[in-house]
């Protein structure tokens, strides 16, 4: 009954480790991810703050956006360019799905819901060790960061 247990166990490890990988291989052009998506009617990703200026809620909206940075542990979080001085936060739907490492710098559509969020030092604290900052840049984070957010159910590679 214990090796039973114990195989499981083993089992169960190396499954949770395969799926805590990013997707093998390139993010090519018209390469989906998530539920996928197309690039009609996505909008550009600047037009997100006037689009939540006086909504508190969630908002469905199809985006194209500039990758910024990925999780480099497994893909599971973005930022994409909204203008020259902000960006947004992305998750991936119930983390359902993981992007590659080489779709930063690529230009995609996410369709999801878009929102505005207080994200606290913590949480900030641990988006930081994720992208492997250095332990000068995550002590520098000292308050909690109005941002814009977005949870990816697809995504489509444009360029």
């Amino acid at each position: 009954m214990l090796k039973s247990m114990i195989s499981l166990l083993a089992l169960l490890l190396v499954v949770t480790l395969a799926v805590a990988q990013p997707p093998k291989g390139p993010a090519n052009p018209n390469t989906r991810y998530g539920a996928g998506t197309t690039a009609t009617g996505a909008v550009d990703a600047s037009r997100l703050p006037g689009l939540l200026k006086n909504d508190t809620g969630k908002l469905a909206v199809k985006i194209q956006a500039k990758v910024l940075d990925v999780c480099p542990k497994k893909g599971c979080w973005m930022k994409l360019q909204v203008n020259d001085s902000t960006t947004a936060f992305v998750k991936m739907k119930n983390y359902g799905f993981f992007v590659p490492l080489d779709i930063k710098g690529k230009t995609i559509v996410l369709d999801g819901e878009a929102y505005q969020h207080v994200t606290s030092v913590a949480e900030q604290r641990h988006y930081a060790e994720d992208a492997k900052k250095t332990q000068a840049e995550i002590d520098a984070i000292t308050e909690p960061l109005k941002e814009y957010r977005y949870t990816a159910s697809g995504i489509l590679v444009l360029q």
